[in-house]
């Protein structure tokens, strides 16, 4: 088993629960109020398959697995992702409907290299996988991270 930091060196899992409130939550601090985001009949106008949560919100959940594991978002020098399928978020009501707890997103990663960094310093590349209903979201998802000494 690999060290913490060492290349091959799996990071902690991490579930994300998604549900309608924080996508509200999420539009209001991003001032991004498409309707594609709160309205089933807008979505499914458009072909998809009810509400879906935006995919800021999704790529930045994938950033929050390697800030946790990190512990410092400082260190995080670059991050990209493809988008590759949304994540519909359903209409459950607490109480009533809370089995189902909204969307369920699963977030594993990989440091696939460690380099040395132009300070002297290591700089590792990071694989992030992001799941939904067991198929990818974000496809080529990647990060340049900052590593502890």
């Amino acid at each position: 088993m690999s060290d913490t930091f060492d290349e091959g060196a799996e990071l902690p899992p991490l579930q994300v629960h998604l549900s309608r409130t924080d996508l509200v939550r999420y539009a209001g601090a991003s001032s991004d109020f498409n309707p594609i985001h709160w309205s089933d009949r807008v979505a499914e106008s458009v072909g998809l398959p009810g509400v879906v949560a935006h995919g800021m919100l999704t790529m930045a959940i994938g950033a929050r697995l390697i800030t946790d594991w990190l512990g410092d978002p400082s260190s995080v020098l670059s991050y990209q992702v493809r988008f590759t399928r949304p994540v519909p978020v359903p209409d459950v009501v607490a109480g009533i409907d809370d089995v189902e707890q909204g969307a369920l997103l699963e977030l594993t990663g990989k440091l696939k290299s460690v380099t040395a960094g132009e300070d002297g310093g290591r700089v590792g590349k990071v694989d992030i996988t992001v799941k939904f209903d067991g198929k990818a979201v974000l496809g080529r998802s990647t990060a340049q991270v900052r590593l502890p000494n």
